[in-house]
């Protein structure tokens, strides 16, 4: 790889860098080519994307990152699982490692905030976005619904009474 190349793979991992919402460093030492091609496929599927690149190259890029303390986890055979989004990626490089023990997560970063593997679990124990979307809109929708529960109660239960006066003036 020349030069140009290499300031190209520093640009790259440096916009990635910024605009994830999270980045996972996971080692994959020992995973075959076919495991690798289905953890790319479950991270697209995501909406995520995956990116080996060489440590030394991350670590240029990360310099001046608030995401810099990261660096630490850059040892070994890494791989970037990232997205826009900030729990995805983390969700499904936490359910590919415990089907598959090769690929360990070491750490990741979100925003400024640098996680160890324990953080990173934790962020992928979070609820997604539109998970979290749909239960603030059921939470809106709730007490609208119990309003028009309790308004249309009294009706209903004048109804029920004047059944019942009418049946046993029928009898």
């Amino acid at each position: 790889m020349d030069r140009a190349q290499k300031a190209d793979v520093v640009e790259e991992l440096g916009q990635i860098f910024s605009d994830s919402g999270a980045v996972v460093v996971c080692h994959y030492a020992g995973l075959s080519v076919a495991e690798m091609t289905e953890f790319r496929a479950q991270m697209r599927e995501a909406g995520a994307s995956v990116r080996v690149a060489k440590n030394t190259l991350a670590r240029i890029a990360l310099e001046g990152k608030p995401c810099a303390g990261m660096s630490k986890y850059l040892t070994g055979q890494t791989v970037l699982a990232y997205a826009e989004d900030p729990i995805s990626a983390a969700k499904v490089v936490e359910k590919y490692a415990k089907a598959n023990e090769k690929l360990v997560i070491v750490g990741g970063s979100m925003g400024e905030t640098v996680l160890d593997e324990s953080g990173v679990k934790a962020l992928a124990a979070m609820p997604s976005r539109e998970e979290t979307l749909s239960m603030i809109s059921g939470m809106l929708g709730a007490p609208a619904s119990n309003l028009a529960g309790a308004i249309g109660a009294p009706a209903s239960n004048i109804a029920s009474i004047l059944s019942t006066i009418e049946e046993k003036a029928a009898a």
